[in-house]
């Protein structure tokens, strides 16, 4: 199961990097939900709507793609962390290079939460405002 668990994780993972909406609902289950860990604005809780908004509309943020260069991966039963580094431009010029720690929670053989460690002052600084003037392009959580 483990093996399995990892395969659909990294899909995921490949998925949010290309801002492939689509396949990265196939590993979600319905009731999913991600908790951006820290105390910023980016900070929080994210439902399944949400997310698949979100990575839809990294086409516009990051035309460049997140391009996730994984660290380590460990999957256990139900559970896979992976370590990566996420490099990116935005929509803006700007770079976007944030380290990222997700812990997935998986059932059925698909993600049902994640717990996203990542540097939340560079996601406000650089993703935040294009984040806001996309809102209406995002389902709220």
């Amino acid at each position: 199961m483990s093996e399995q668990n990892k395969a659909v994780v990294l899909k995921f993972i490949e998925a949010m990097g290309a801002s492939d909406g689509a396949t990265a609902a196939t590993c979600l289950a319905p009731d999913a939900f991600t908790r951006a860990m820290g105390f910023s604005k980016v900070a929080g809780v994210r439902h399944h709507d949400t997310i698949i908004g979100t990575i839809e509309a990294f086409k516009k943020l990051l035309p460049t793609g997140l391009r996730p260069e994984i660290r380590s991966v460990t999957a256990a039963e139900d559970r896979v962390v992976v370590e990566f580094v996420g490099h990116a431009t935005t929509c803006e010029g700007k770079p976007y290079n944030n380290e990222y720690c997700m812990v997935f929670t998986l059932a059925d053989g698909r993600i049902k939460q994640v717990h996203e460690y990542f540097c939340t002052l560079l996601a406000e600084d650089v993703l935040l405002p294009l984040l806001e003037q996309m809102a209406d392009e995002i389902p709220p959580s």
